[in-house]
């Protein structure tokens, strides 16, 4: 199993990751519950959740998988949302509030069963609440031990500037794949200059990359892909071509495509940190399987000119959730 450091200070996890936002109200909790401990048996150690997950239930299932194994694995989660910490009611709009995170994280703390968090994430930028507070905030709860790593999840290049000079930033989370480059202009150079990790989500275009997605599939309305206007069945239809693509440039390897998807994150970075989420255990294999795939500079050429030659439509959130990111 491939590991890598997240930054300079950071902690050092397996690569790929795991993205656990899948596992919410209507996951089988048993069955979840087994599925996380067989993923580190295959030598998974890193995990992401958040308190929105569910919310709350994901923190409690993953809480309960690794706490046998709570020694041996870096969890991560998020605040921000505006949650109650309590009752998980969700109010409108975000809540970065110092008080707020305190309570948030000691709710975090009791559903995962540990005594600190690894990394510690805020969801979004709250654009009510200065960058500096923020980082305050979480300066206050490691010293705590509360928790050991700061981070930011979808932040703009001045916002991630602005925390790490109050506290040292660990890593960046952000969406980022073959489908989704954007990063690559202004965030990219930041966490290279800072030593900043990159977590990407949504490495395998939340399934479209791997191939594997029929053009007539559909999705429940609790599945964010229902909103998402890439997934619309026509825009789908379209971007085809980037699929195909894929395919025939990993098939030319002999890998699959989710392979050649996370390898070509894999060698843009030394610190870059995929987490694919997945509930099927073969999957997870092939999607770690990538962490040994190697790209030489020809290759990435050849993969950056084929894919880059193919007009990618639709965006990848609805326009409520692109107004979070990039602040």
């Amino acid at each position: 199993m491939l590991k890598r450091a997240l930054s300079r200070n950071g902690p050092e996890v397996s690569v790929p990751g795991l993205g656990c936002m899948g596992y919410g109200q209507d996951a089988d909790r048993a069955a979840s519950v087994r599925f996380f401990r067989d993923a580190f048996e295959a030598g998974v150690t890193f995990y992401d959740t958040a308190e929105i997950y569910g919310p709350f239930r994901n923190e409690e299932i993953v809480g309960e998988a690794l706490a046998p194994i709570r020694d041996r694995v870096v969890i991560a989660t998020k605040f921000g949302m505006n949650i109650d910490p309590e009752t998980g009611a969700r109010g409108e709009g975000l809540n970065s509030r110092p008080e707020h995170i305190a309570r948030a994280v000691e709710g975090s703390l009791r559903r995962l069963r540990t005594d600190r968090i690894d990394l510690l994430y805020q969801h979004r930028v709250d654009p009510d609440v200065p960058m500096e507070e923020v980082a305050g905030a979480v300066q206050r709860l490691i010293g705590q031990g509360k928790v050991l790593h700061f981070g930011l999840s979808e932040p703009g290049a001045p916002s991630i500037r602005r925390a790490h000079a109050v506290q040292p930033v660990a890593a960046v989370q952000s969406e980022y794949s073959l489908w989704f480059r954007e990063i690559e202009t202004d965030v990219l150079p930041v966490l290279e200059d800072l030593g900043i990790g990159l977590v990407c989500y949504a490495p395998l275009g939340r399934g479209f990359l791997t191939g594997k997605m029929a053009a007539t599939a559909t999705f429940a309305d609790g599945d964010i892909r229902s909103r998402i206007p890439r997934f619309d069945a026509e825009t789908r239809a379209a971007n085809a071509g980037l699929v195909a693509c894929i395919g025939q440039l990993a098939g030319d390897r002999g890998i699959t495509p989710a392979q050649i998807a996370l390898a070509w994150l894999l060698t843009r970075r030394p610190w870059i940190v995929p987490i694919p989420g997945t509930r099927n255990l073969a999957r997870l294999r092939e999607n770690m399987a990538a962490a040994a795939v190697r790209l030489d500079d020809a290759d990435m050429a050849q993969i950056d000119a084929a894919v880059s030659a193919v007009d990618i439509l639709g965006e990848r959130y609805p326009e409520d959730l692109i107004r979070m990111c990039a602040r």
